[in-house]
């Protein structure tokens, strides 16, 4: 299975990433199969350069975005964002 996904790059303490495409079972900073952009969180506000088009094609091919790419993508436009469930009252209160 593929995977869109963060390959760490930079010094110690001052983290720098691409995005991959990857498959799944590579370590992460191994193999992979394309590069549609990089993130930068040490700026403010952090930077992030996704190319859209190769997004939307990986999706579409089947790659699934990690959840923290998934936020990337989906504050950046490319895709929508996850919808979040409805909390509910799961804790029933004892009856006395």
């Amino acid at each position: 299975m593929l995977k869109i996904r963060l390959t760490r790059m930079g010094d110690k303490k001052s983290p720098f990433y691409r995005i991959n495409v990857a498959d799944s079972k590579s370590p992460r900073d191994g193999r992979f199969v394309d590069q549609i952009g990089t993130y930068n969180p040490i700026t403010v506000p952090a930077q992030i350069d996704i190319d859209a088009d190769k997004a939307k094609a990986w999706i579409a091919k089947g790659a699934q975005p990690t959840d923290t790419v998934r936020d990337l993508l989906a504050n950046a436009g490319i895709i929508e964002k996850k919808a979040k469930p409805a909390k509910t009252n799961a804790i029933k209160k004892k009856k006395d």
